[in-house]
C-alpha cells in the first residue's frame, strides 16, 4: 500500500477516534451537570460501598507484588470515588492537540476509559436513587442485601454486561499499547510540560495505568482475565437469583 494512502488512512482512524473520546467526554459532562442532582452525597455513599466490594473480592490482586498497581489503578481510578471533573476539563482542552500527537491506539484506549466511567456513573445514579427510594438518605444502612436488590431493580443486566465488556477492552488495549517503548518515552518526556500547561491529573492518570501495566508484563493478560471472570461470575449470580451472589470465596468453597 502506498505510503500517502497509508498515512491517510492513519489519520481518518485518528480523527475516528478523536471524536468518539469527544463524545464521551461530552456524555460525562453532562452527567456531572445534571444527572448527580441531588443526590450527590448518596451517590458517593455507593460508590465507596462498591469499592470496598470490589477491595474484598480482589482482595488476593491487591496483596500480590505483581498485580497491586494494576489493582489499585483499576479500582481507585476506573470504579473508585474518584472525582474526575479535573481530568475531564483537561481532556476537553488538549482532544485537539492529542489528536496531531498520540497514536491512534491510544485515542481509542483514552476513549474506552471515559465510556467505562460514563456508563459506570450512570448505572451508579440510577442505583441510587433506588436505594434512596427504598432507605431513604440513610446510606449507613447500604449492606449486601439492599445492594442486590436495587441491582435487581434496576435489571439493566445488558448495560452491565456492556460495562464489563469495556472493562476487558480496556484492559487488553493497555496490554497492547504500554510495550511500545515510544509511547512510554513520550509520557515520561510530557511529565513537566503537562504540569505547566495544567494538564498535571491528565498526565498522572495515564502515567498510573502504563506504570500499573508494564510493571506486570507478559502477565498483563491474567490480571485482566481474572477480573473479568470474577466480576461476571458475580453478574451471574446476581441475575440468577443467587441469595449471596457476591460471596465468590463460598462457591469456591472457601
Amino acid at each position: 500500500m502506498p505510503e500517502s494512502l497509508n498515512a491517510v488512512m492513519s489519520e481518518t482512524l485518528k480523527a475516528r477516534h478523536a471524536a468518539r473520546l469527544m463524545e464521551q467526554l461530552q456524555r460525562s459532562q453532562a452527567f456531572h451537570t445534571d444527572g448527580t442532582d441531588g443526590i450527590e452525597r448518596e451517590l458517593s455513599l455507593l460508590r465507596r460501598w462498591q469499592s470496598a466490594r470490589l477491595t474484598r473480592t480482589h482482595a488476593d490482586l491487591l496483596r500480590s507484588p505483581l498485580y497491586r498497581p494494576a489493582a489499585e489503578f483499576f479500582l481507585d481510578e476506573l470504579y473508585g470515588d474518584r472525582d474526575l471533573g479535573q481530568l475531564e476539563r483537561d481532556l476537553a482542552r488538549i482532544v485537539p492537540m492529542m489528536t496531531r500527537i498520540l497514536p491512534a491506539a491510544v485515542l481509542h484506549t483514552a476513549g474506552l476509559a471515559l465510556e467505562l466511567n460514563a456508563l459506570s456513573h450512570e448505572l451508579d445514579a440510577q442505583m441510587t436513587r433506588i436505594l434512596i427510594a427504598e432507605l431513604g438518605p440513610r446510606g449507613a444502612e447500604l449492606d449486601e442485601a439492599a445492594y442486590v436488590a436495587a441491582y435487581r431493580r434496576c435489571a439493566g443486566y445488558e448495560q452491565r454486561d456492556h460495562q464489563l465488556d469495556l472493562t476487558e477492552r480496556l484492559g487488553r488495549d493497555l496490554q497492547a499499547i504500554v510495550p511500545r517503548r515510544v509511547i512510554y518515552a513520550a509520557l515520561k518526556l510530557a511529565r513537566t510540560p503537562a504540569r505547566l500547561a495544567g494538564l498535571g491529573e491528565l498526565h498522572r492518570f495515564l502515567e498510573a495505568g502504563f506504570h500499573a501495566f508494564r510493571h506486570m508484563g507478559a502477565d498483563a493478560g491474567t490480571f485482566v482475565t481474572t477480573i473479568i471472570d470474577r466480576e461476571r461470575a458475580i453478574l451471574e449470580r446476581i441475575r440468577a437469583g443467587h441469595p449471596r451472589p457476591l460471596a465468590l470465596d463460598e462457591a469456591a468453597g472457601g
